[in-house]
């Protein structure tokens, strides 16, 4: 198995599922991501991954503390610098808080790949701000990812 291909199931299931919040059933989701071309365990993997997700979406966030996040080796191995760049600039700018940043961290450290660059950083921000309903704050990171104008990162 393609180590990025569960990635792939996760953003084809946010694009055609997540966005239009339609909630197939098991079955049916199976069979439409079998017929996209996805394999069986693939799709049993992105599915925990996403059911995992929104176990964890339905935390309250906004009694967050503030507080100064130091990743473990294991996280700054895994995180390429644009990500890690990346999660302190949302922080900094108040589009995720600590909570969240926790979430995109674990979630993003669930992925099978042993890297994660800008772009897949961006997908797990996305998936966690829409799965709480942070809608502005998803639009702003859908901005981000889709503009040629990519924010400045200090």
């Amino acid at each position: 198995m393609n180590r990025e291909s569960m990635f792939e199931v996760l953003v084809y299931m946010f694009e055609n599922y997540v966005v239009d919040n339609i909630q197939p059933d098991h079955n049916t989701l199976t069979k439409e991501l079998f017929a996209a071309g996805f394999d069986h365990s693939e799709i049993t993997d992105a599915v925990e991954w996403f059911n995992t997700l929104e176990s964890m979406a339905s935390v309250d966030t906004e009694h967050s503390s503030a507080s100064t996040r130091i990743y473990s080796e294991e996280e700054k191995t895994k995180f390429d610098t644009e990500s890690l760049n990346f999660l302190v600039f949302l922080a900094h700018a108040n589009i995720i808080n600590l909570i969240q940043h926790e979430i995109v961290i674990e979630r993003a450290m669930a992925l099978p790949q042993t890297s994660i660059h800008l772009d897949e950083i961006r997908w797990v921000v996305l998936m966690v701000l829409r799965k709480q309903g942070k809608t502005k704050d998803f639009l702003f990171v859908e901005d981000a990812m889709f503009h040629e104008d990519q924010p400045t990162l200090h």
